[in-house]
């Protein structure tokens, strides 16, 4: 019996350590989402998976539009809050300390004139399941969240061949697995 107790509240822990990460970049985009400077944008996983399904079956004879139509099935949705009229460098700071170090991996981390850029990745059983990118300097702010199941060749696609918000500065990076 205390053995299934110890692995049921080990089991609860984890959970409840995902949820809580959840919960604080949810908690985040809350905070800002009735604020009227913000762009705000939530695409979700019944939206991703309808655009992938008509890339391939549109692709016909096009090996790229079908791998990038199963490539966009994976993502299983993007958030983005995003503002022109704020001082980004305190939502910056604000963002990143909502962020749990320990769940996230540094991908990029880009600090220039007073602008800042980090790309951090949530990996489970040697997968992508979150791709978030934090900018912030002294005219403006984005926070992207994008969901899925990917391998970091995924992502270099992805960046190479979409127009998904965010991830032209991603292709910016350095290529290639970590």
């Amino acid at each position: 019996m205390k053995k299934i107790l110890l692995i049921l509240s080990l089991f609860l822990g984890y959970v409840g350590t995902s949820f809580a990460q959840d919960d604080a970049i949810q908690k985040f985009f809350s905070k800002y989402m009735e604020d009227d400077r913000f762009s705000r944008v939530y695409i979700s996983p019944k939206m991703m998976q309808m655009a992938g399904g008509f890339l391939k079956s549109n692709a016909g004879d096009d090996a790229d539009a079908e791998e990038l139509g199963a490539l966009i099935g994976k993502i299983k949705g993007i958030r983005i809050l995003s503002s022109d009229e704020v001082e980004g460098t305190p939502l910056y700071k604000e963002a990143m300390a909502t962020l749990s170090k320990n769940k996230y991996e540094d991908l990029m981390d880009v600090q220039d004139k007073g602008s800042s850029l980090k790309f951090m990745v949530r990996e489970e059983g040697g997968l992508i399941k979150e791709l978030t990118m934090v900018s912030g300097d002294s005219k403006s702010f984005t926070l992207l969240s994008m969901l899925g199941s990917f391998t970091y060749e995924d992502l270099n696609i992805l960046a190479e061949k979409t127009d998904i918000p965010g991830m032209d500065k991603y292709g910016k990076g350095p290529k290639g697995s970590k």
